[in-house]
């Protein structure tokens, strides 16, 4: 019969194993995790493009293996993710018109695969955005039964932890002549807490189309030249979202005073070669 507090201790590292792994199965927007690196970022089909190709790279120093399979987000207002499985009103997911090969890769150190991936449009399609999120998740290195030590206590009971690392990138698929606005309202500049100030904004999305960009700030006085103060890259809004908060922190640059001048703030896209501005506003500072 097991003890009453080993079982109490037992219950309480399953319920820490659950949350830690939790942790490390949750969404990201880096490039990489886990020793992953995956170029590009994210992937969009649109007018005739029928194909792409994904790079992964393992970054570390062991050999790592990772499954590759699609899942389904809806984003918070707050710009976060959470996975679902029905999609919410006026979200469509592309994961039944797209196909990817291989679903396993080994990737030794320093080692890259590629994979390809390819989009097959259906007649029966809506003139409309669809979205999925293609999901590499590490696959722990099993070892042979009988390899472990055994544990010196035979009433003892043993959890082990293993980490299980994932990070998804967005696939776009885009079907017909779709439209989108982008405004930038409710923009405030907090500098009284901490010592960095902080800009809140909120990104209002109109159309049939998601955005992404980079949104920077810059302080003009009335005299004298412009300095940018902050950037923040790979900003995305997605269908069917039409808002999203944020805040990003403002750098502290000798010659800028945040009680005068102004700030103009644009969201542009991140084409370098013609970088489209989705939006601009001005913060009058005085």
């Amino acid at each position: 019969m097991i003890n009453p507090a080993k079982k109490r201790n037992f219950l309480l590292i399953c319920i820490l194993a659950i949350v830690f792994v939790s942790v490390l199965l949750s969404h990201s927007e880096a490039t990489a995790q886990g020793n992953l690196l995956i170029t590009p970022r994210r992937v969009v089909f649109e007018g005739t493009k029928q194909s792409q190709e994904l790079t992964l790279a393992n970054t570390g120093v062991d050999t790592a293996k990772y499954t590759v399979s699609f899942v389904q987000y809806r984003m918070t207002k707050e710009g976060g993710f959470e996975q679902i499985e029905v999609p919410d009103s006026g979200q469509l997911f592309a994961d039944k018109y797209l196909r990817f090969f291989p679903r396993s890769v080994v990737l030794p150190p320093n080692g890259s695969q590629v994979i390809r991936m390819q989009y097959r449009k259906n007649s029966e399609m809506q003139n409309a955005e669809y979205r999925s999120h293609v999901y590499f998740r590490a696959t722990p290195d099993e070892k042979p039964l009988g390899e472990d030590e055994k544990p010196k206590d035979s009433t003892a009971i043993g959890v082990k932890l293993t980490p299980i690392f994932g990070i998804s990138i967005p696939v776009i698929v885009r079907n017909g002549d779709l439209d989108l606005k982008v405004g930038l309202t409710n923009i405030s500049l907090d500098t009284k807490s901490d010592t960095v100030p902080n800009l809140s904004v909120t990104f209002e999305r109109v159309g049939t189309k998601s955005v992404y960009g980079d949104l920077t700030a810059t302080w003009e006085p009335a005299q004298g030249n412009a300095v940018e103060v902050g950037v923040v890259r790979g900003i995305a809004v997605y269908t069917p979202n039409t808002i999203r908060n944020f805040k990003m922190q403002l750098r502290n640059v000798p010659g800028v005073n945040y009680a005068k001048g102004k700030l103009l703030i644009k969201f542009k896209a991140q084409d370098d070669a013609k970088a489209e501005t989705f939006a601009e506003a001005e913060l009058p500072l005085e």
